[in-house]
């Protein structure tokens, strides 16, 4: 038990670099894009919001196939498993069951998914600070319908 424990922390951290080596370089992008001045302001919002996204969603993609070179190097699944699809289901919590640990790697998906769900709510707290900094930016240079409780 205790080497699940040590495997699991040990890829949880390396997944928690990722995301912060990430996290700094796309809020550093959406900061600067977010300073551009624009004739466009809701397209700009929008364009910084998807490259945002889409950075984060390259950080889980990487961190879920970190999981599964970990799955491969301790044989955590039955042979024959498809470990990206087994690190996948575990990592976003969805659970399907069809590929289960081997009996000695067990705690090895929840360790996963409890990494999973602290790096989705990661990611969600920084699309909207990122949201709520271009579009603060965006409504001190004075471009008109642009705050929170714009519904158009």
């Amino acid at each position: 038990m205790v080497a699940q424990f040590m495997v699991g922390c040990i890829v949880s951290v390396i997944s928690i670099m990722i995301h912060a080596l990430v996290t700094v370089g796309a809020v550093g992008i959406a900061r600067f894009a977010g300073l551009r001045h624009t004739e466009r302001p809701r397209l700009h919002l929008m364009l910084v919001m998807v490259a945002t996204a889409a950075a984060l969603m390259v950080a889980h993609t990487l961190e879920v196939f970190v999981w599964a070179l970990a799955y491969a190097a301790v044989g955590a699944a039955p042979d024959g498993s498809d470990l990206l699809y087994f690190a996948f289901v575990n990592y976003t919590t969805l659970g399907y069951g069809d590929i289960t640990p081997v009996e000695v790697w067990r705690l090895i998906g929840p360790m996963t998914a409890m990494n999973g769900i602290l790096m989705f709510g990661w990611s969600t707290a920084v699309l909207f600070e990122v949201l709520r900094k271009t579009v603060e930016h965006l409504a001190s240079m004075g471009k008109p319908g642009l705050s929170y409780s714009d519904r158009g």
